[in-house]
């Protein structure tokens, strides 16, 4: 049993799906980021850097619970685990490492800095709104020239598509017009196709809104609570 520490966010989902994906038995215990269970001692014992999603496999390597931080790292260790959406030949492995550092070093950061000065900064500052609004827009036409030639961003279906898709699923959030980028437009809507991708999506289902976040909410994640000592 996979139990899966996790919030209704682009990194969540790559996790639930890959689990849907897998078919791996797992339950979702909640991990409420504007309420502050981040920060809960029990979830640091999990996930140091307080981040969600993280896991605790109860079947672990040498048969005990083995607990795993990083969406990455879960990633690869699932596909480890399951011998499913990870190559086992070398050129094959690191095919997919590449373009899961991709999206661990780039899509993730940049995209989701797009997305804060976009819409949740409490004030509009125009050189960061403009710097990562570019930004986005240039790995999204990394994505596209590759997805020209291969089918999917690694050649085959792997983790380093469900890594890469939930961050693209709104484009207008980061200032991008999906029709600009039509070879991302094919993959997205091939992986948005999958029955597991779509249960995958269901992750805490009644947690999920597009309302704005509270003033207490936006503290939590982004004030001073974030950057204490613990």
């Amino acid at each position: 049993m996979i139990d899966l520490y996790a919030w209704p966010t682009p990194n969540g989902f790559k996790i639930s799906i890959l689990l849907e994906e897998t078919g791996l038995p797992y339950r979702v215990i909640p991990v409420d980021i504007g309420k502050g269970d981040q920060f809960k001692p029990d979830f640091l014992k999990i996930s140091p850097n307080n981040k969600m999603p993280a896991i605790v496999d109860t079947d672990g390597p040498d048969g005990r619970p083995y607990p795993l931080f990083e969406s990455g790292a879960i990633l690869m260790y699932l596909a480890e685990k399951t011998g499913r959406f990870m190559p086992a030949d070398v050129a094959g492995r690191y095919r997919v490492v590449e373009w899961l550092m991709f999206q661990m070093g780039g899509i993730g950061p940049m995209l989701g800095q797009a997305h804060h000065f976009r819409r949740y900064a409490p004030e509009k500052i125009p050189y960061a709104v403009d710097r990562y609004t570019n930004e986005a827009k240039r790995l999204y036409g990394v994505l596209d020239r590759r997805l020209g030639e291969v089918e999917y961003v690694a050649g085959d279906y792997s983790i380093a598509d469900m890594a890469t898709f939930p961050w693209l699923r709104k484009p207008e959030g980061q200032g991008q017009n999906i029709d600009d980028f039509p070879n991302v437009k094919r993959w997205f809507a091939a992986i948005n196709a999958r029955p597991a991708v779509q249960k995958g999506l269901q992750l805490l289902k009644e947690h999920q809104s597009a309302a704005p976040i509270d003033a207490k909410a936006r503290e939590v994640m982004f004030g001073a609570t974030q950057y204490q000592r613990r």
